[in-house]
């Protein structure tokens, strides 16, 4: 990667050496990073990337969609939210995620 590239990690937590990316981006060889995955999950909350400003950390959301099909899922996830029901994969922030 050239000096300065940005990383977007949405594949696999293990494709990343987790160790190597808070010193690259003190170096300079990376300016920016985001996050996914993790090798552990959910990401301890005493992990030094929650803290480090230039690593964006996202719910292990990443994904292929159709958009007709998200759609459907997402209209039906509001009207369920609205009726008071239960809504499937609804973030548990007891768990961190």
């Amino acid at each position: 990667m050239p000096k300065g590239a940005r990383l977007i990690n949405c594949a696999r937590g293990q494709h990343l050496v987790e160790e190597d990316l808070i010193p690259a981006l003190d170096a300079g060889h990376l300016s920016r990073a985001v996050l996914d995955v993790f090798r552990t999950e959910p990401l301890p909350q005493d992990h030094p990337f929650w803290d480090d400003p230039r690593i964006d950390i996202t719910p292990h959301v990443a994904s292929l969609i159709d958009p007709e099909a998200g759609g459907r899922i997402i209209a039906e996830n509001i009207r369920r939210f609205r009726a008071g029901e239960p809504v499937p994969d609804m973030v548990d922030l007891q768990q961190g995620y």
